[in-house]
């Protein structure tokens, strides 16, 4: 495995930038007595080839903000570019992994990796060769005509991560996909994430709740506000992987982070215990 950290200024070129938010704002059920705004005046630029985790209590609009770059949902107000183009719909540059790995138990693996192809309208040999080489690429090549029931809950989502990759995006959206991993598994996760995301090329955001996860992959960690999610500070982490976590540097760096995040915590909890009491 590499151990030298790939950095924006590696990857990048001065007038590209692969995200662009500029105040970004999103209110879901706008105009309704539901209506909640669940983030305020993004600004925020990705670079190609950078790895960036979102961080931020539960309900600071972290996952919204991954599907308003995907083109799932739309933004209330602001712009969102990538690429120098205005994001308006989904793309296959920009694919999305979620928590859950959303596979289709029928559908052979290979047939599930290859299901965006399928869609696009890609040949059969077409779609079987660029399967495999996304499957070689996670280490689940032998498992082309397994079913998703025959495979562990890692594997499944490293199929999801081939399934992505097979669209060859130039940004993959994460939505805590190793949330449901337990800690051993995770750890594996992340090691085969950073050479998959070495790789590819394409620039990653990922969101996680784990202050162990940000630190382990990241090349910054944007730490969101509580309700409504506005970007509170980003910290750069400039230490070569694989890291480790029990370094006085990534030491340093939960603590920061930890110091962070704990106001913000402690008013989504309030703000969560004032919800609860109206109803």
């Amino acid at each position: 495995m590499a151990s030298e950290p790939r950095t924006p200024a590696e990857t990048s070129t001065p007038c590209t930038t692969a995200v662009g938010c500029r105040t970004v704002s999103k209110v879901w059920a706008q105009g309704t007595a539901r209506a909640h705004e669940a983030l305020r005046d993004i600004d925020l630029d990705i670079g190609p080839g950078e790895f960036v985790a979102f961080l931020g209590p539960s309900g600071c609009g972290k996952s919204t903000l991954l599907y308003l770059i995907a083109g799932l949902e739309q933004a209330t107000g602001g712009e969102i570019q990538s690429f120098g183009k205005v994001v308006a719909a989904p793309s296959p540059d920009r694919s999305l992994i979620f928590q859950e790995t959303s596979l289709f138990p029928w559908l052979t693996v290979w047939q599930n990796v290859s299901f965006g192809l399928s869609i696009r309208g890609d040949g059969l040999d077409q779609r079987k060769s660029v399967a495999r080489e996304a499957l070689q690429r996670v280490g689940l090549a032998e498992a082309m005509e397994k079913r998703p029931d025959e495979l562990s809950g890692g594997m499944r989502q490293r199929v999801a991560v081939a399934r992505a990759l097979a669209m060859r995006p130039k940004v993959l959206l994460m939505d805590e996909p190793f949330a449901a991993l337990d800690v051993q598994t995770r750890q594996k996760m992340q090691d085969f994430l950073i050479d998959v995301w070495r790789e590819s090329s394409a620039s990653v955001l990922f969101v996680t709740h784990h202050i162990d996860e940000a630190v382990a992959l990241a090349d910054r960690v944007v730490v969101f506000t509580a309700r409504p999610g506005r970007i509170k500070t980003i910290v750069p982490i400039d230490l070569p992987r694989p890291r480790d976590p029990f370094s006085r540097e990534c030491e340093a760096l939960r603590r920061q982070l930890t110091d962070l995040l704990r106001d913000e915590v402690d008013r989504a909890f309030a703000e969560q215990e004032a919800l609860a009491e109206s109803v």
